[in-house]
């Protein structure tokens, strides 16, 4: 890996000023700085935030000299996530330094907290090799790496990566997006969180994205969701500033072929084997063709077999494998292998084995030995050698402007059909928004609002649900009989799709009265819980 040369010294200071107390009221800016582990010189990476998130900030590092601060020539831009990464190689070492960022914004001047360092000697050797330093200290003499996203930030806990890299993780992959909303969200706030943190301890950085297949069994309209997911992905990679050169690929979170759930949480319809295979193949052709970084499936044998159809296509792509309660200890043990018989899928080897590259072999590793909040951490570990896991590191992505999210984008509400008839049956709407060039919205949801004049005195319950992206059917129960006018409104918490409605008018009878359901004086059995972990490695 080949990074900037850049000093860390007093002598390389461009201009000294005094640093006044006043700061930007609205904005923040944070900063950490951490030594970074490196083959050849002492490197340093600097990172932080800027809230609320603007790109294309710069953001100076300033050196503090006996009492008066120094700009030094260190300068990086937020991303539009608002974070930010300097890395620079230091040649002051064995001696505390004291260092705080900049930013200009809105016309004022804002800094940091100060931070201090003290910058240690670091081994020497006659090549800088990255594979050096991606040490091979996970069980079965493999490269152990973990998985996390908003479960192991109970509270909001930050992870502590240095503790983590210091007990042998060498790569995290990181929940980047998901197909609902709420947990998008989520996904958002804790990778913005952990990117930079987990990067500058030394822990290379992948992302994966959890799906939902849509309830369509049309190719177009496969295909169609298929493409605004990966549009979210490639979003979500470009608001973090694109692939780095500590990054590895976007990873398919594949697992689950629901499609429809009924009130009661039972499944009620799944995807068909082509439908999960099309979906699967559309999203990571155009994840690759993007970023130009081949991307990872993760799933379980299992549900390779029976969810989905042989595909070359398929089999070129990393095979990210999960299966618990084997020891990965033992360096002949494997995963994706039957008691009996072979488990027949796009990655099946002749002699019955699952060409995998990463093996997710515990839920139930022990969280704060690894730096992080909670009991439990996934853990995982590399099948090949450092040079071959470099190799899935090789090639960088720098989003341009048009890769960006937009923000505020027109959208268009449709309300194809509307249901309404008595006070004990569901009004629904069944509803789409498009993009100005016609595809389906990528973010964002629906809801009803009643015109105030005839609103009804209850709050009637509203449930939606998303049949493929940009299009979803609302139901509401607990309607009163009468007329009602109001708007299906579109909104998306992420600003990317500016807010759009449609008006609506419906008449709702009233219907049969339901017989009051009689009390039970039967006593709930409490089940005693089970551990999920009695089975699995607990490392």
């Amino acid at each position: 890996m080949k990074f900037k040369s850049l000093l860390v010294a007093v002598a390389l200071v461009l201009t000294v000023i005094d640093i006044p107390a006043s700061s930007a009221a609205t904005a923040k800016l944070t900063m950490s700085v951490k030594q970074t582990p490196s083959a050849s010189e002492a490197l340093i990476t600097f990172y932080g935030t800027l809230s609320p998130a603007k790109s294309g900030v710069n953001v100076y590092i300033y050196i503090k000299s006996a009492t008066s601060w120094s700009q030094t020539r260190f300068k990086g831009k937020t991303t539009k996530a608002g974070t930010w990464k300097i890395e620079a190689l230091a040649t002051a070492l064995d001696a505390q330094v004291h260092y705080r960022a900049s930013a200009v914004v809105s016309g004022k001047k804002l800094y940091s907290p100060t931070r201090t360092i003290t910058i240690k000697q670091v081994a020497q050797v006659s090549e800088a090799d990255p594979a050096l330093i991606i040490t091979a200290m996970g069980p079965g003499g493999r490269i152990h790496g973990a998985d996390i996203s908003r479960w192991q930030h109970p509270n909001d806990k930050a992870i502590d990566f240095v503790k983590m890299y210091e007990a042998g993780i060498r790569f995290v992959m990181i929940k980047a997006s998901d197909t609902r909303e709420e947990a998008d969200q989520l996904s958002l706030k804790y990778l913005v969180m952990d990117h930079s943190a987990a990067q500058a301890a030394g822990i290379y950085t992948g992302f994966y994205h959890y799906a939902i297949l849509p309830d369509v069994s049309d190719r177009e309209g496969i295909v169609r969701d298929a493409s605004a997911q990966a549009q979210k992905a490639i979003w979500r990679l470009a608001t973090i500033g694109g692939y780095t050169q500590r990054d590895l690929p976007y990873a398919l979170d594949l697992e689950n072929k629901c499609v429809r759930i009924s009130s009661s949480g039972a499944c009620q319809k799944y995807a068909t084997r082509s439908a999960v295979t099309l979906w699967a193949t559309t999203f990571l052709r155009l994840l690759k063709e993007k970023t130009g970084k081949v991307p990872l499936l993760y799933s379980y044998s299992s549900f390779l077999e029976s969810s989905m159809n042989r595909s070359a296509e398929l089999a070129q792509y990393p095979l990210w494998l999960s299966q618990f309660a084997i020891d990965p200890f033992d360096p002949v043990n494997q995963p994706g292998l039957k008691a009996s018989g072979c488990y027949v899928h796009s990655w099946t080897g002749a002699n019955c084995d699952s060409r995998w590259t990463m093996w997710q072999y515990s839920s139930c590793g022990v969280a704060p030995k690894y730096g992080v909040p909670g009991s439990r951490l996934d853990l995982n570990v590399f099948r090949g050698s450092a040079r071959a896991f470099l190799d899935l590191v090789q090639g960088s992505w720098t989003p341009e402007v048009v890769d960006l999210m937009p923000i505020n984008e027109s959208s268009t509400l449709t309300v194809n059909r509307l249901s309404a008839s008595t006070t004990n049956k569901f009004v629904t709407f069944n509803v789409t928004v498009a993009r100005p060039d016609l595809t389906p919205v990528v973010t964002g949801s629906i809801k009803l609002t009643f015109d105030s004049m005839n609103a009804p005195s209850n709050k009637p319950i509203q449930s939606v649900l998303r049949e493929t992206s940009g299009a979803w059917t609302l139901a509401l129960r607990n309607i009163p009989a009468g007329t009602y006018t109001g708007k299906i409104v579109f909104t998306d918490v992420s600003a990317t799709h500016a807010e759009s409605f449609a008006p609506v008018a419906f008449t709702v009878l009233q219907g049969p009265t339901p017989s009051p359901t009689p009390s039970s004086t039967k006593k709930a059995v409490i089940k005693p819980s089970g551990d999920g972990c009695t089975k699995q490695i607990k490392n």
